[in-house]
């Protein structure tokens, strides 16, 4: 299941942006933060697919969504313009953004290629 972060959480689970400027992910695997709204009609269509994403990778790494009308300050951080916007968020490095509604085969893609997770076979 995919976790709703407020700015708060947001804080603990990926980065503190008062405490530093420089990026330093917080989590302890890869992540996927989902930034939608309530009102969309894509991010409706994309909430399922993150969550089959979100059963398939458990354990290796994590699905977070957070709500831009809730959260402006966060969305702003990252200059999410439009919904939905994916940020990757790999162990090491800078994190990715993804504007749109990804198929699961790109969403899959980009898990391998930007966050290094490959889904283990049931």
């Amino acid at each position: 299941m995919a976790a709703h972060l407020d700015k708060e959480s947001f804080k603990k689970k990926i980065f503190d942006w008062e405490k530093g400027k420089d990026w330093s992910y917080a989590g302890e695997r890869p992540a996927i933060v989902d930034f939608y709204a309530q009102w969309c009609g894509p991010c409706k269509m994309l909430g399922p697919v993150l969550e089959d994403i979100s059963a398939a990778y458990a354990g290796q790494l994590e699905v977070y969504k957070v709500d831009v009308d809730a959260e402006p300050e966060l969305a702003g951080l990252f200059g999410v313009q439009s919904v939905p916007t994916l940020l990757f968020i790999p162990l090491e490095g800078q994190p990715a953004l993804a504007m749109g509604a990804l198929p699961k085969k790109e969403l899959q893609r980009a898990i391998s290629e930007v966050l290094k997770v490959e889904m283990v076979e049931a």
